[in-house]
């Protein structure tokens, strides 16, 4: 059995990617301004006091309330800020490392909910924080120890002027002319309703925008990456007209992540990604130790594909926190989850939706491909995955569910995959199983599910 390790124990604030909750609620904007003095007295230890924090939002309502907040906490202990406005999460962590900034800031929620918001750290790097830093500055809020400087040791809140250029540069750079493709751009009413198709357009793509409004009270409602059928409809509709090279890509709220539609209005999922941007990196010698590090989670059809080009598929546990881990343990360039969120060492230091977006399109443009073609070789196998409802990890290490497992194991020898694993958000155990055979993966995840229901029963 494929067992992930146990995932990090959310703490009281921060979890797997930042603070989040629902705005003015469990977030609320005491809390924003006391985690702007903490993390801002934390990440200042090592910079210049006039070095600032970068400040960027996507386009939810609650947004700017939370940005006050957070940069009157910041500016509060001495350290000025330059707010972004609305721009990608990716976007703060390149103007962060390009402006030689202390850290850099992110108020989003990512996919979540229109009521949801969140707060998530850059350090001057670009790379989201470790868990030792994180740790450090909650233990920090509210605490009567921090800075409180007067007068001329306050510091200054400003908007940035063009610092968005830096982003724009990145995306440039290394893309190919796009001229003759034409994209579908949904950006889920969310942070890349601006940025994205004005790149695509200037690279010399023919864009049609979907939700490409600053609409921070429809964030993710039946648009981009988390639903993903007006997109496919659209790209239907234009192929139906005659637009035989048309392709279409959602991002999430933040950007952060992207997934595309072919030009048969089929989905493809960041596997797929993954193994068209890992062969050309292969083929072109900048693939590091021949591996790309995906999750658990990625398919086997992926790990087929790749081994025929003598890659290796390194597997991390889900979130894409422990893909970077171990990307950059290792020294790898590449890695990723199903859900689109890729970070490709090269371009940046983080997921980033706008730049996987450039990456596959102009590697589309290059080899004059169409995208269904691209990535063809990944044929995914039949995935099932079972919930089980239960916060009682320990049942996993009795000797029924233990022998039962191994007797599954046993069956998929070969033929595919089991993994089971506990939720690090939920009170549930995840049992999944992977292989050729639906009706043999299905049998077994749901009789997994069913003892360990059974044995975790009061």
């Amino acid at each position: 059995m494929s067992k992930e390790r146990e995932p990090r124990i959310i703490s009281k604030l921060f979890g797997t990617d930042g603070v989040r909750g629902v705005a003015n609620d469990a977030l609320t904007p005491e809390l924003a301004f006391a985690i702007g003095r903490a993390g801002a007295t934390v990440l200042g230890h090592s910079s210049d006091r006039h070095r600032p924090v970068i400040v960027g939002r996507d386009t939810r309502l609650s947004g700017t309330m939370l940005e006050a907040a957070i940069v009157a906490g910041i500016t509060s202990v001495g350290r000025d800020t330059v707010s972004l406005g609305v721009v990608p999460t990716p976007a703060v962590a390149c103007v962060t490392v390009r402006e030689g900034a202390a850290a850099g800031v992110m108020i989003s929620a990512s996919h979540n909910p229109i009521a949801d918001n969140g707060i998530k750290f850059f350090g001057p790097d670009g790379f989201k924080l470790s868990d030792a830093i994180e740790d450090e500055i909650e233990s920090l809020v509210g605490s009567d120890a921090l800075p409180r400087p007067t007068g001329t040791g306050v510091g200054v809140a400003r908007l940035a002027q063009n610092l968005a250029k830096h982003y724009y540069e990145e995306l440039y750079a290394g893309a190919a002319d796009l001229t003759g493709l034409e994209i579908v751009v949904d950006a889920a009413f969310g942070a890349a309703y601006a940025i994205a198709p004005y790149a695509l357009r200037k690279l010399g793509a023919t864009v049609y925008e979907l939700h490409a409004e600053n609409d921070g009270s429809r964030i993710n409602v039946a648009s981009g990456a988390t639903d993903m059928r007006a997109l496919q409809a659209k790209v239907k509709e234009l192929a139906a007209s005659g637009h035989d090279r048309v392709i279409g890509v959602a991002f999430d709220g933040d950007a952060d992540r992207a997934l595309f539609v072919d030009e048969t209005g089929e989905r493809t999922s960041g596997d797929h990604i993954m193994f068209a941007l890992g062969r050309e990196a292969h083929a072109r010698g900048e693939l590091r130790g021949d591996a790309i590090v995906g999750t658990v989670m990625s398919n086997i059809g992926l790990e087929r594909a790749l081994s025929r080009y003598d890659i290796r598929l390194l597997r991390a546990p889900v979130g894409d926190r422990y893909v970077l881990e171990q990307m950059r343990a290792g020294g790898y360039v590449l890695g990723g989850e199903q859900s689109g969120h890729i970070i490709d060492l090269r371009r940046n230091t983080t997921g980033d939706g706008a730049m996987t977006a450039v990456a596959l399109l102009s590697l589309l443009a290059r080899d004059g491909k169409r995208l269904r073609d691209e990535v063809a070789e990944v044929v995914d196998a039949p995935q099932i995955l079972v919930n089980v409802r239960t916060a009682d990890t320990a049942v996993l290490e009795r000797p029924e569910i233990v022998a039962a497992v191994a007797a599954a194991e046993a069956d998929l020898a070969g033929t595919g995959r089991l993994l089971i694993r506990p939720s690090g958000t939920e009170p549930l155990i995840r049992v999944m199983t992977e292989g050729d055979d639906r009706a043999q993966i299905e049998g077994i995840a749901r009789d997994l599910a069913a003892r360990i229901e059974a044995a975790a029963a009061p």
